[in-house]
């Protein structure tokens, strides 16, 4: 378990990678704005390859996330300043992109909503009040919560993590440290080492790529798993605006092979879901018994076209 009231004064930081001061951009303030654009660009590409490096703890995660959502759960990112804004991103793509119930995924930062915009002092160091959101957010074993912090050592986010595994929710740890803190407290550790940000200590650089790539992969593969794309096809995208009313209807027309008046003609049925446009095509019912076969299949698009 994480150490809940740590003293800030006796905080080490020459052991984080992430605090490291990288000799190669010594001069970052000499050169031109071509150099520094260069220069990042160069940092950015050690990413990828880290994210690389950490698969299969990614997956491992991955696979427990699948089996609590897949349930009924409920998935919860958890961080500080900007893991916690990463979160929250992450989180809020989810119901245009999949059409999940905006509960489903969520993104908690440490000082509350405010934090997103402003930062809130010493709010990452109160682990108190990262333990307090398991009970706020009414958490119980059948969720996921995920720590998402670059140091791996955030008091809020390890408080969290730790009153979550207590209860036996799934925890998964997010840090850019090797052998960090969070790793100990969280069921499944991933650590992503990216190495010193060419602006020392700036972790919302390589870190914050990092933890978006991460991030990322939790969620888009979990839906993946949970039958919420047909292939690579984005079929349970929300219908809010002139561009992905269109986007839905050309991807009936790719699923089916119906022409664009049929197409539309089903979307506007199927309450312009393509799912259920594309059941009633290819099965040949009205939207009521479309949605009836999709309950059954859990929503899983081609367990109902290839039954």
């Amino acid at each position: 378990m994480g150490t809940p009231h740590a003293d800030p004064a006796e905080l080490d930081l020459s052991t984080f990678t992430t605090e490291a001061v990288d000799p190669r951009y010594a001069n970052l303030d000499q050169m031109s704005v071509l150099e520094v654009a260069t220069a990042m660009n160069e940092a950015e590409m050690e990413v990828p390859r880290a994210v690389n490096r950490a698969l299969p703890e990614i997956s491992a995660a991955i696979t427990a996330i699948v089996g609590q959502l897949g349930n009924g759960g409920r998935m919860f990112y958890v961080g500080a300043g900007t893991p916690g804004r990463l979160g929250i991103l992450d989180a809020s793509e989810c119901p245009p992109t999949f059409s999940t119930d905006p509960e489903m995924v969520q993104g908690i930062i440490a000082g509350g909503p405010s934090a997103i915009i402003n930062a809130v002092e010493g709010a990452e160091d109160d682990y108190d009040a990262g333990r307090g959101l398991i009970e706020q957010y009414s958490i119980t074993a059948g969720d996921v919560v995920v720590g998402v912090t670059a140091s791996g050592r955030t008091p809020f986010v390890i408080g969290a993590v730790d009153a979550a595994r207590e209860l036996g929710a799934v925890t998964v740890g997010v840090s850019s440290n090797a052998n960090a803190e969070l790793s100990v407290a969280a069921q499944f550790p991933i650590e992503v080492v990216v190495g010193p940000e060419i602006v020392s200590g700036s972790t919302r650089l390589k870190a914050g790529s990092a933890q978006k790539q991460v991030l990322n992969m939790l969620s888009t593969v979990t839906m993946v798993q949970l039958g919420k794309t047909y292939g690579n096809l984005m079929v349970d995208v929300s219908t809010t605006n002139a561009k992905l009313r269109v986007r839905a209807r050309n991807l009936v027309q790719r699923v089916t092979g119906a022409s664009e008046e049929v197409a539309s003609e089903a979307l506007a049925r199927g309450e312009g879901h393509v799912k259920i446009a594309s059941v009633m095509i290819l099965r040949s019912v009205d939207a009521q018994e479309a949605k009836a076969l999709l309950a059954e299949a859990h929503g899983n698009l081609r367990a109902v076209l290839e039954a």
